[in-house]
Order: structure tokens, then sequence, then C-alpha cells
């Protein structure tokens, strides 16, 4: 029975309310009304006072009290629920089937999924239900199991940086078997192909629910550069109110430290579905950009890998002759330089020179003839992806190169003499440039009426001729022509690179063609035939939170595929190495388009957040107790009995009462946590050591006492003085007033909301440490089996977590205070890690220790289950055993020891390096 959102699981005891009506009429009549009646001996009594008084009726209010505690005992026995499971819920028996989109989209609301199938899998198991699970980015015949089971399992249903192909989709349905079912759809949110014909079949089994979070998704598109400036376009499912969001550049510094180089502000229109913006970088941060990503999303949708096609391209410019001396217009290499200095790195020198250095595009202007050292360096050059820009002149069209046999460094076989204005092969009158063909690299550029051309080297007529060309004057003769050679490619103006045939490069279109040709080319994806006989080597690929990872064994991929293939386990988003570049394959492309999913309207569509089962019986009978107790004093009061001290205890115990009754509050509650402003307030005005609250009382409390010890400790051996512990919750409190947080990882803490993770990563970023400890002694490698290690695995995913190494014997770790090579707690002789050194840190010669960087490293990793080793008590003594005997306690001192290098370490820094390397510093100001 339900009332609104409280049900009842007793609800016929209701009835019993039916009896207060009565009941108010027999206590109304209860005491009779007295009788008058004449009595000589009254007369005695006149004059005579008594204390105790009774009345004649029960008053109004004192009835509608006892009637409130009788009501409440009837309803609280009837046992009311808030948010109750529905009747339906309730009643359904049978195999449950878990459909899972898992796909990149599903990761920003993983934690509130995985929340709420654990619900469901809670009450699948003790209703004795089997349960099977279907992801649809990786689909497996469907194995029903106990829910048990699957719950050990939530941990490994981490969502795909894919999203559900149509394959995919037929697959699942090949999948489902015979049997009957419920379905649960954990939907993210966007419409996928072939999802109608698996929610047709599904609905035949059985009934069909869809969980689905209301917010709207948001993804990024690969970035592309446009003269010089980095273009970004975000795009959202829905629309809605205007939003802002924050495009972060990250790249690696001059040391290789991943860092956030750049952030870019996005605004989303009232209505519109995509926002874009323009960030401005120097070429030389440009090239150590390696992803962009939207701020606050964790998913792979939000993360634009870079490859090679933001990286400022090298040109070499190489000229057939430069003797005009002062005569700066008439160089061939004058416009070429005007052109392509703002958006390309320009080199300058002999070809043998400059081929070592290996650029990207080689220009020659009016090069005709190439020694045959040149021409075999050039051609090895081109087979590794190079690009050759060759521009005419009259030594080239004088010249005999390519006339009798294609030459293998120009495109086209050429006429003898060229065409020009009045010439024996002549016009009329200078010639104008025809509409760019679709298939041209520059194909939508707009053409000036005043760019002509009065003379040009001619091609021969050639049936691989018309493939060639990718412009043409209106007469249809070719003005620039390109043929591929091996995985690079040759191009040839006919005309000059000055303004003596033309005056294309004295128009803004010159610079525009350069600029598909020399800048840009890399952008786009190569077309199939440049892919067909590669094969590209995956280096690192995304996981569904938008984490890079190394691919490690993953095979190579053939090239065409990269272009046909829908991405799926066998192609998944990261980068590739191909024969001549690296190319970034995203999970969105620049033709993208998101569209929310649009369910029938016979499926209940529910959200992710489930209010949770509130029994009300013990409040209600708590609260009777207490109006049982007002009753009496009320009726103590009337009959005038009720003395102070009596009266005392009366209103002792009703306020004492229900809290007797009722469930314990929660721990903090108990404790009297101090609220966020005083811990903060405390935190900025003493050194105060912090641990995370994991909802786990015994293990927040062992934590507490293992910092206030390592405090205790500090403050006897060391002159810092930390003050009292403190438990922060990382969804409210903030985070920036402390130096050091330990978190402690148990398999059944909640997953931080996305703010808390930006808050964390702002927490790292700043120069926060996090000490994690999985308390498991390490045992499974931190993920193969371990669920502290599985758990810690998904905890840290969304961190920004440089790389990571055990702790090197000459870390300062091992010497901020203390000299250790050992770093047990309750556990010993498991490695612990850090933040990996430097690539290019070297020993100075006749120094003990390498020139690390001076950074702290922003997390520690370990699993010695340090708080139980530093836990006390008031009087100081463990609270813990360690080991046995003496050995044990060697090891709770080196674990104390360890505390405080770690304290030190996050409070100094790595000053400790800086004093070791005195004597060389003075050596070298030779002191």
């Amino acid at each position: 029975m339900m009332l609104g959102p409280i049900g009842f699981t007793a609800p016929w005891l209701l009835l019993a309310l039916a009896a207060l009506p009565i009941l108010w009429i027999l206590l109304r009549a209860v005491p009779p009304a007295p009788i008058r009646r004449r009595f000589p001996g009254v007369a005695l009594l006149l004059g005579l006072q008594d204390d105790d008084t009774v009345t004649d009726r029960t008053p109004w209010w004192l009835l509608l009290l006892r009637m409130l505690a009788v009501a409440a005992v009837i309803v609280g026995l009837a046992g009311p629920v808030l948010n109750p499971r529905s009747a339906d819920d309730a009643a359904r028996s049978g195999p449950l089937l878990i459909v899972m989109d898992a796909s990149w989209a599903s990761a920003r609301d993983h934690a509130a999924q995985t929340g709420l199938l654990d619900g469901l899998l809670s009450e699948a198991g003790r209703a004795s239900r089997p349960v099977a699970i279907l992801r649809l980015t990786d689909p497996e015949p469907v194995t029903f199991r106990s829910a048990e089971d699957w719950r050990s399992r939530l941990s490994g249903l981490a969502p795909d940086p894919w999203a559900p192909t149509p394959a995919m989709m037929q697959d699942a349905l090949a999948m489902l078997g015979t049997q009957e079912f419920e379905t649960r759809w954990f939907s993210d949110g966007l419409s996928r192909p072939g999802r109608d014909a698996l929610l047709s079949e599904l609905e035949r089994r059985g009934p069909v629910t869809v969980h689905e979070s209301p917010a709207t998704i948001i993804a990024l598109k690969p970035a592309v550069i446009e003269d010089g400036i980095v273009q970004l376009s975000a795009l959202r499912a829905t629309p809605g109110a205007a939003r802002d969001i924050t495009v972060e550049a990250h790249g690696r510094d001059p040391q290789g430290v991943p860092r956030l180089l750049a952030t870019l502000p996005i605004t989303f229109e009232e209505s519109a579905l995509e926002a874009s913006g323009e960030l401005s970088l120097p070429g030389e941060l440009r090239g150590r950009l390696t992803r962009f990503e939207i701020a606050g999303q964790g998913t792979a949708g939000a993360v634009s890998l870079t490859d090679d096609s933001l990286k400022r391209r090298e040109v070499a410019l190489i000229a057939g002759r430069e003797d005009r001396e002062g005569l700066e217009l008439l160089s061939p290499l004058h416009y070429l330089e005007q052109a392509l200095l703002p958006s390309a790195d320009l080199l300058d020198g002999a070809l043998m020179d400059i081929l070592p250095a290996n650029p990207d595009v080689i220009v020659l202007a009016d090069v005709a003839v190439l020694s045959t050292a040149e021409q075999e360096a050039l051609l090895d050059w081109l087979d590794k992806g190079g690009l050759l820009l060759r521009f005419a002149g009259p030594r080239l069209a004088a010249s005999d190169v390519s006339r009798d046999s294609e030459s293998p460094l120009l495109p086209v076989r050429l006429r003898a003499g060229g065409r020009t204005v009045g010439g024996a092969m002549s016009w009329g009158e200078p010639k104008t440039l025809a509409p760019f063909p679709d298939d041209s690299p520059f194909a939508g550029l707009s053409i000036r009426d005043d760019v002509t051309v009065s003379a040009q080297v001619m091609a021969q007529p050639d049936p691989t001729l018309a493939d060639r060309v990718i412009a043409q004057l209106t007469d249809g003769t070719p003005l620039v022509t390109r043929k591929r050679v091996g995985a690079g490619q040759v191009v040839l103006f006919h005309v000059t690179a000055n303004a003596e045939w033309s005056s294309l490069p004295l128009s803004g279109l010159f610079v525009q063609m350069l600029e598909r040709l020399a800048v840009s080319s890399a952008v786009a994806l190569p077309d199939m035939a440049e892919m067909q006989g590669t094969t590209w080597q995956p280096v690192q690929v995304l996981d569904g939170f938008g984490q890079l990872r190394d691919a490690g064994t993953l095979p190579g991929i053939a090239g065409e595929r990269l272009i046909t293939d829908a991405l799926g386990p066998n192609l998944p988003p990261g980068l590739y190495d191909g024969p001549d570049r690296r190319l970034a394959l995203n999970v969105t492309r620049a033709d993208t388009v998101l569209s929310p999913v649009s369910w029938p309207s016979r499926l209940p569509v529910e959200g992710l957040a489930r209010a949770p089962e509130t029994p009300l019986g013990g409040w209600l009978l708590a609260l009777a107790s207490v109006i049982l107790l007002a009753d009496i004093v009320a009726s103590l009061a009337l009959s005038g009995r009720l003395l102070p001290a009596r009266a005392a205890g009366l209103v002792l115990g009703a306020v004492m009462l229900p809290g007797l009754m009722l469930t314990a509050p929660p721990a903090a509650a108990q404790e009297g946590t101090p609220s966020a402003l005083d811990k903060e307030l405390l935190a900025v005005s003493e050194v105060v050591l912090a641990h995370v609250l994991t909802g786990d009382r015994g293990l927040d409390d062992t934590a507490r006492a293992g910092l206030a010890g390592l405090s205790e400790t500090l403050f006897f051996r060391t002159s810092v003085e930390p003050s009292e512990p403190i438990g922060v919750d990382l969804e409210t409190d903030e985070l920036a007033v402390y130096p050091f947080l330990y978190w402690p990882v148990t398999p059944e803490q909640p997953i931080p909301s996305q703010e808390a993770y930006a808050n964390l990563n702002s927490y790292l970023r700043t120069g926060g440490m996090i000490l994690f400890d999985t308390r498991d002694a390490n045992v499974a490698g931190f993920g193969a089996s371990s669920p502290n290690g599985q758990m810690l695995q998904r905890l840290a995913q969304p961190l920004d977590i440089p790389p990571l190494e055990p702790i090197p014997e000459d870390h300062v770790l091992t010497r901020t205070f203390y000299l250790l090579q050992d770093f047990p707690g309750r556990h010993a002789g498991r490695p612990v890690w850090v933040e990996a050194a430097p690539a290019d840190a070297e020993r100075i010669e006749g120094m003990p220790f390498r020139n690390l960087n001076d950074n702290v490293t922003p997390v520690v990793i370990g699993g010695n289950d340090w708080a139980a080793a530093w836990a006390m008590d008031n009087r100081g003594a463990p609270l813990f055993p360690v080991g046995r005997g003496y050995a044990g306690e060697r090891q709770r001192e080196l674990a104390y020891r360890f505390g405080v290098n770690l304290i030190m370490h996050v409070l100094t820094g790595n000053y400790k390096s800086d004093q070791v390397h005195v004597p060389a510093l003075l050596d070298r100001l030779g002191q």
C-alpha cells in the first residue's frame, strides 16, 4: 500500500485508526461527572485547603495528545517506509538482464551507474534472481549467474572508448538466447543505429526499464589549424540554456613533464548544439601539445589527441639562382618567404646540407638540373613522406629535364620552350584561373579576376595528365600538377615563384595555396591511395575516461582500416605511428553529430539516482514515547503532583529516549566533526595532516589515529608541530589548505564526483601530495586480482598523475630527515611508487645522487598500511601490533621514520638534493 512516497509493510494495521473516534468518546466519558449530594458533615471541612485537586473533565488538548500517541503507535507498527520499491519491482522474479551501452558517453556517469547497478544486484541477490550483463560495445553470449558473482566483477565493467556499432547491436541480438527475462537498460543518452531491433526483441522477452542521466553529453571535435590558429569546436547532444565550458590544452614542458599549457573558454549559446573558439599559441608551444580536453567531463569523447598536424612544419627554400643583388622583388624566394614565414619554420642552405635535417617540405624555385646524388637523396626522402614543391622558371623551361621521358622528380613531361603572351605558342592576352575541382587540395578557394598568367611551362599530353592536374587555366592548360612518389608527393607550379610569369605571387590566393600544400597538408587524414599497403602501430590508446594508456603488445593496423573501419576492440582510439608521421585517431571526427536518444513513451525511463528506502517505524514509535511522556507530565501538572525534581527527570527522559530508540547517527556526527569553515581556518593557521573520509568508520578512525601518531612523532623529533589531524570530505572540503592527504583504499568506498576530481587535480598540480595506501601489502600488483588494487585503479583513473616508478635508491625521500632504503608500515618489503625522475637526470661526477627535478612528487602509492603502524592511543601506546618482538618494533620505528621523511619532503621539497650539489656549484663558481 502506498500513500504518496510512503509505503507500508503491514497496511492492515492502519484499520486500527478507525477506532480513534471511539477511544476519544471513551476518554471523554471517564472519569464520570460528579453527582451533587447534600451531606451535613461537609460543614466540618469548610476552611480547609486540599493541595491535591482533580478536574472533573479531561482537557481536550490532553485527549488530543493521547490520540496522537496512539495514532503514532498504530502507524509505526504498520511498517511505514519512505521511498519504498514499487509493488511491480517487489513482485518481479525470474532472470534479470542488465544491458549497458558502456560507451565513452557512459564514462561521465560511470560512478552513478555503478552505484545503481550495485543496488539492483543486491536486490536481485536477496530475491535469488539470476543476473546477466550484456555490454553493447563488446557483446558476449548472455550467461546468467548469481548476483553476488556479478557484484564482485563490477570494478571490471568500465566503459569502452568507442560507441556500439550496428554490427555490435546485431551481435548482441543474436546472443540473447531463448528464455524470458526482465531488462534494465543503462543508456548513455545518445541515439544509436540498430537499437530499435534490439529493443523490440527485449520487449518480447519481458518488461524493459531504461536508466539514463538527464544531463547532456558534451564532446570535443579534433583540433584544426587554420592560418596558424588552432580551431576548437565542442558539441552537445541536446539544446539548452547558454553554458560555459573550458577546454584545457595539455602537453609537456621543456623537461618532458606533462603540464597544463593553456586554457580556452568556450560558450554554448542558448539552444546551440555547437560552440567553437580559437587558440593562438607560439609554434614551439604548439609543437609540444599532446591533447585538448574539456574540463570536468572525464570521457574519451571530451578529449582530442594531437598528432603531427599541429606541429609547425619545416620548409626548406632552395632557388636556382640568387644573383640579383638588391632586387628582392625579383628574387625567386621573396614571395615564398613572405607567404610561409607566419606559419612555418624556414630553412635555407644547400640541398645536401638540408636533407639530413629531414624537413617536411622542400621548395625548389626554378631548379632544373640535379646531380645524381641529389636525385637519389630526394627520392629516398620522398619515399618517407616528404613533399617536394617545385616552381618553373627560365632555367626549367630552357632545360631538357622531363622531355623525352618523365623525370621521377617532376609530376609530368614538359614541352620544350614554354608558352608566353606573344610567343610561338602564344595567347592573345593573359589567362585567368579556372575554378578548382572538388578533388583538388585548393577546392573552395575563391579566385580573383586580377590573378593572371602570362607565361608557363607546358605539360605534354599524357593518359595520366588529367588525374594529376589540381589547378588549371580557363583554357584548360595545367597550372599545378601533382603525383605521388612512395609515401610522399611532387607538386609543380607551371609558373615562377615571383611575379615574372604571373600575378599569382602578388595575390592572397598564393598564400592560401601554399598554406594548403606546405602547411596544412598533414592536417587531414591521408586518403585511401596513400594508406593502402601501410601498417600503423598503436603507441598509446585512450580508455573510456579519456586517459592515455600504453598500447603494449597491440598488433599493427592496416592503413586502409584507419579510414574505413569504425572504432572498436580491434581499432581503439589513440596515437598510431605510420611510415612517415604520427596519426591521432579520436573518438569524434569532423563530421560527428551527437543525437539524443528518443525512447518510446511506453517505456519507463528512470534516472541514475534512486532514493534509499528509509524505514519510519522507529521514528514514529519514538515520537509516541515522547508524546506519552508529555502526557504524564501534563497529567501530574493538572493533579498538582508535579515536583520540580520529578519534572526535570521526566524532561531528561523525554529528550534521551528517542536517541536510545533510534539508529545511531553517523560517525561524523558522533565525533562532533567541525564544519568545513572551522577545518579550513585551523588548517591555514597550523600544519594539519588530513585523511580522506572513506565512509568506513573503523578505517577512518584508524587513519585519524595513525596521523595523530605521526603528528606526535613529528612534534618530538622535528621542528614541525602539527595540529590534530582532520578527516576531509572530497565533495565539500577545500583541499588546498592541506599539504598532505592520506587516502586509505577500500573496495566499498564511493567514487568521487567529477567536481571532486577537478578539485583533486587542481590540488595535485599546485603542490599537494596524496599517499594512496591499499593496505594489502600490494600482493596483487595494484589491480591484478586484489579488490583494493582494482579500486585504486578506478580511483586514480581521472587523476592527472605523472609517470611513476619505484622509489630509486637516490630519491630525496631516502634522506629528507632519516637515511632510509626501506619504507615499511604494518607490512614490509613491498615497493613504493613515486613520480618518475626525468629521463635526462644524470649523476654529477663525484656526487652520490642524480640531479633530479625540484618538484615534490604529487602521489606516493603503496600497500604497507602505514596508518596502522603509526596509530597511537591517547597515552602514546601503539594500537595495532607490527611484526613480532624486537623486529616488529624496529619495523614500526622505520615506519615512523618514513612518515617523518614524507612530511619533511612535502614541506621542504628537494632541498636535500640541492645541498649535496653545493660542492659542484662552488667549483663552477671558482670558489
